[in-house]
């Protein structure tokens, strides 16, 4: 058996390498598939977010999309500039922003959705149903095993 420090190192094998490529495709698929040519996955995925959890804080926000705070922040400022998000502050807590769809947002989630289908069916690929539902095991066990939950 060849340990790893002596082991050859070949990047176009090793995990990292494979999942940046599958995410490279996945959004050259998102951004082919999306009708609206503005909209980026990391606003779609707030978008459905909020959808999915109605008016929520920043932090509420990232704990939901695993996105990062400024990257949250900075989809919130593009989303607000297209009136897709209303932001306002918490009636409770002056310091802490609640984000909510507007009319016109929750009519780009409904409208996407089924785009949405259609990128993950494409992003799939050719694999079979017994390789989609492994693959979505195996990511979501990964994504658990560093405290994650998916």
């Amino acid at each position: 058996m060849t340990s790893h420090a002596t082991a050859p190192y070949d990047f176009s094998t090793q995990v990292g390498h494979l999942l940046r490529r599958a995410y490279q495709r996945h959004t050259m698929v998102f951004q082919q598939y999306i009708p609206d040519s503005q909209l980026t996955a990391a606003q779609f995925v707030v978008l459905c977010a909020l959808k999915d959890h109605g008016g929520s804080s920043i932090a509420d926000i990232v704990k939901a999309t695993v996105i990062d705070q400024a990257t949250v922040r900075g989809v919130i400022e593009r989303l607000r500039a297209r009136d897709l998000v209303a932001v306002e502050h918490d009636p409770t807590d002056r310091r802490k922003v609640v984000v909510q769809l507007t009319a016109e947002g929750a009519q780009m989630v409904q409208q996407m959705v089924p785009f949405g289908h259609t990128i993950t069916e494409k992003t799939f690929g050719d694999l079979n149903p017994a390789e989609r539902v492994a693959l979505l095991y195996l990511l979501t066990k990964m994504c658990a095993s560093n405290g994650e939950h998916a």
